[in-house]
């Protein structure tokens, strides 16, 4: 199967499942014959990957919130210029761990920063490109806490490691920010098991897979 190229970012805090079900779906994709390329935020690139190590470290400095945004912008303009943009040009689908949501929740609603800061950011080093279609994995906090303890085993990156206030004004971010734009949100519970979420992120995708079949 050929057609055009779709980009689709998975958001979500920490816990949420997203790197799971980014994995899954671009296998499902694969299986019906798109041409799939699996990325994540920050990274993707040599360079954004280098970046990634700057910032979440667990020795990292505390950059604070501006920096960060500064450092994630920075990261995002290369994988769009390197990887992104080539890719949906070459026909091929895009499946991203995080993109931009994810610096307007951190860096903007936990952060401080005012959105219009960051959105401007993205429309100078990554032209203002977003995705066809954001998943938002939403899950409850104890659900979360216990994931990333048996994930993490008591060494969380820099800003995964951050306290449990701070994720919850996160999750609220996302929210907002999917209760704004409904056209390109779908929000998807991911309390389940792998499988059940995997078959919510399908039926949220399908549209987009229809238009190119």
């Amino acid at each position: 199967m050929t057609g055009a190229g779709r980009f689709i970012a998975f958001e979500g805090g920490e816990g949420a499942g997203k790197s799971t079900q980014a994995r899954m779906l671009a296998a499902a994709l694969e299986a019906r014959g798109l041409s799939v390329v699996l990325t994540r935020e920050p990274g993707g690139t040599p360079g954004a990957e280098a970046i990634r190590a700057l910032v979440l470290a667990a020795d990292a400095p505390d950059w604070g919130p501006r920096a960060e945004a500064l450092l994630f912008a920075a990261a995002r303009a290369d994988h769009v210029e390197r990887l992104i943009r080539p890719a949906l040009a070459e026909g091929r689908w895009v499946i991203c761990d995080r993109y931009l949501d994810s610096s307007r929740a951190y860096q903007g609603g936990e952060g401080g920063l005012p959105d219009a800061e960051l959105l401007a950011l993205h429309t100078i080093g990554s032209f203002g490109l977003l995705p066809d279609l954001t998943v938002l994995i939403e899950i409850a906090p104890d659900i979360a806490a216990a994931r990333l303890a048996a994930r993490d085993l008591g060494a969380a990156d820099r800003i995964g490691g951050r306290d449990a206030a701070y994720h919850a004004q996160v999750a609220a971010a996302f929210a907002r920010f999917a209760q704004a734009e409904p056209a390109r949100f779908r929000r998807i519970d991911g309390g389940g098991d792998p499988q059940a979420v995997h078959a919510a992120v399908l039926s949220a995708i399908t549209p987009l897979i229809e238009a190119v079949a």
